[in-house]
């Protein structure tokens, strides 16, 4: 039987390659809400990716995490899809927060098509953000879109039912909001580092 070596000895006296983790660049597509660009590793969204984000209910609040995004991204007349939204956008509210509604498209979907609409907006290259709510979305179907989104170098938000959380998932992010005590964010899952502990209220003011 082989004598045991300790790694550390081997690294050490250099006989392993001990590679390290190329640092990510800082992202050019800030959240809007300053807590939670401290706690990804690039600082705000990933790029041309996908997001997935996870709700105890739909209506809980999950928007004000995106207006902020949207209202960037409209301003500058770039497009936004919403694919199947629970409820009809109310738009003075949208308009208030600053999102500029004729650059936003609304597409009614039935369940079996909105993942195939999620992912001809998202490789279309036309849309700078591709928000979706699909009833159903199985890994295969979730890289679909994260390879779609960097196809089309767009931003693609899910959102889905928490009780999903328990699924391995493709997305370059998953944020799950909680609505208890007050509506707050947590990273369950971010490319280049580990899910830091803490929330991000998301009562407060954005940038």
């Amino acid at each position: 039987m082989g004598r045991v070596v300790a790694l550390d000895a081997l690294i050490h006296a250099r006989q392993v390659w001990h590679g390290h983790a190329a640092p990510l660049p800082d992202s050019k597509q800030p959240t809007g809400w300053p807590g939670l660009d401290a706690m990804l590793p690039a600082g705000g969204w990933p790029e041309h990716a996908l997001t997935e984000i996870l709700l105890p209910v739909d209506g809980v609040g999950e928007l004000q995490l995106v207006l902020p995004t949207l209202a960037r991204l409209t301003q500058a007349a770039l497009s936004v899809v919403a694919i199947a939204p629970p409820y009809l956008p109310y738009v003075p509210g949208w308009e208030a927060r600053g999102v500029v509604m004729s650059q936003v498209d609304i597409v009614q979907a039935g369940e079996r098509d909105v993942l195939w609409a999620a992912e001809q907006c998202l490789r279309s290259g036309s849309c700078a953000a591709v928000l979706a709510w699909p009833a159903q979305a199985d890994d295969r179907a979730l890289r679909r879109l994260q390879v779609a989104a960097d196809a089309g170098k767009a931003l693609a938000f899910v959102f889905r039912d928490r009780r999903h959380a328990v699924q391995a998932s493709p997305a370059a992010l998953r944020l799950e909001l909680e609505s208890e005590p007050s509506l707050q964010v947590r990273v369950r899952k971010c490319r280049g580092g580990n899910p830091p502990a803490g929330t991000v209220p998301l009562v407060a003011g954005w940038s």
